[in-house]
């Protein structure tokens, strides 16, 4: 087995670990932080919105030619 010489390094080669070093660390920059999720609140979760007696609902079966309700 040949013993090899130790290898220099090269200007390419510098150039190439000057690229990579720099690209780690933007990567690290642009990568998104985590957003915490707004607290929910249950009441107004759980609230009713659909109301029967509302003009739109009644403009609605209106239009579409339901019979009215008796």
């Amino acid at each position: 087995m040949k013993n090899e010489p130790p290898r220099k390094l090269l200007r390419r080669d510098l150039l190439k670990m000057t690229i990579v070093g720099v690209g780690v660390a933007s990567a690290g920059e642009l990568l998104p932080s985590p957003v915490s999720a707004k607290p929910v609140d249950l009441d107004q979760k759980r609230k009713a919105r659909y109301r029967p007696d509302s003009q739109e609902v009644r403009n609605f079966y209106r239009v579409n030619g339901y019979p009215p309700a008796r």
